[in-house]
């Protein structure tokens, strides 16, 4: 999944959004889901008004909306205004979505509190499987990886 940084427009960001901060084992959220929970907050936006933001019909979205997405999907409003923001917010949401997979998790929670020489047993392994499902070696080109 590549990250929406430098260049990329408020919808790139938005669909990125929508692609990685699902609920629980379900597919995305609906656009009727997110209007409601954002106008729940006082701020007045319609479903038909996110899908023209994410499908870049529209492109310059109020303060106020912009807050309440932001808000919706727990990033900072920073995220659709600077590209150096969004970088580093992606790489959360990579994070989150990769701690979100019961397996890696498991993994995650299993290995702390092992000492260092153990972790870099295990990360050895984990580098060697990843060499035989034919992934990408080192963190930053897993971002790319399908």
């Amino acid at each position: 999944m590549n990250p929406p940084t430098s260049g990329h427009s408020l919808a790139e960001k938005l669909d990125h959004l929508f692609r990685t901060v699902r609920p629980h084992r379900r597919a995305e959220y609906t656009y009727e889901e997110v209007a409601a929970a954002i106008r729940a907050t006082g701020i007045m936006i319609s479903h038909t008004y996110i899908w023209q933001l994410r499908k870049g019909v529209r492109d310059n979205p109020t303060k106020r909306h912009l807050e309440g997405l932001a808000k919706f999907f727990g990033v900072s409003p920073a995220y659709f205004l600077d590209d150096e923001a969004a970088e580093a917010i992606h790489h959360q949401l990579h994070m989150l979505a990769a701690l979100n997979d019961g397996g890696v998790r498991s993994v995650a929670l299993r290995a702390f509190g092992l000492s260092e020489p153990s972790l870099q047993a295990i990360q050895m392994m984990i580098e060697q499987a990843r060499r035989i499902e034919g992934l990408p070696d080192d963190e930053d080109k897993a971002d790319d990886a399908p």
